[in-house]
């Protein structure tokens, strides 16, 4: 009896529609079954009929940035591998604060290297999977405004009693891991502020990502 294959399931988070394009079709030449959507809102969406092995997610998208959709991700879907990907940074290391298991630059890196970093994390998912359920997630929360004082804030919901309160903001540290007392349970609740729109990727053009032969 012969057995039947089922491919891997891959999700494409990008509010850029060329994008998306792309990467499915590299992703589909692979054998792989891709669904995509266009920022994190849409993809959490995506993921109550979709259980994807690994989601590419860009990082600065609106409504809600892959930066916050990575720790919902984190530690709501903690089997699911996730790769990064973003034209803001050059390195090929996951950036600071970014909860994700491989980064992909794009308009840097050769589409070959998506393809093989997606191929290795479903490699290695279960030992993926136990390492994100042995890390505790911080939160990413979006800066809210200025209260009436002109005093910039938060708003943070616990992660255990689920309940929200507000906490004024000091300073503008990037991709730093910070921590408070919740006001109404014990729990200490580990969160990152999202300065994303203020520290956006490169101005929007022509995508510069390089397509292998044979990919069109």
């Amino acid at each position: 009896m012969s057995t039947i294959c089922v491919p891997h399931r891959i999700l494409v988070v990008d509010d850029e529609a060329v994008i998306r394009e792309l990467f499915s079709r590299l992703l589909k030449k692979e054998g792989y079954e891709v669904a995509t959507a266009e920022d994190g809102f849409d993809a959490l969406l995506k993921l109550r009929h979709f259980l994807p092995a690994v989601i590419i997610s860009d990082l600065n998208m609106p409504k809600m940035s892959g930066f916050e959709l990575l720790s919902v991700v984190r530690r709501r879907f903690p089997n699911v591998s996730v790769i990064a990907s973003s034209g803001a940074y050059a390195s090929h290391v996951v950036p600071s604060g970014v909860l994700a298991d491989a980064f992909y630059a794009k308009g840097e890196d050769d589409p070959e290297m998506l393809i093989s970093r997606v191929a290795a994390l479903i490699a290695t998912s279960a030992a993926q999977a136990t390492a994100h359920q042995d890390a505790t997630a911080p939160v990413w929360i979006p800066r809210n405004g200025k209260d009436s004082n002109g005093i910039p804030y938060i708003v943070i919901t616990c992660t255990e009693c689920l309940r929200s309160f507000p906490l004024n903001v000091t300073r503008e540290e990037n991709a730093e891991v910070l921590e408070t007392p919740c006001l109404f349970c014990s729990n200490i609740v580990k969160y990152i502020i999202d300065f994303s729109l203020s520290v956006s990727s490169p101005p929007k053009g022509p995508p510069s990502i390089r397509i292998r032969a044979g990919a069109a």
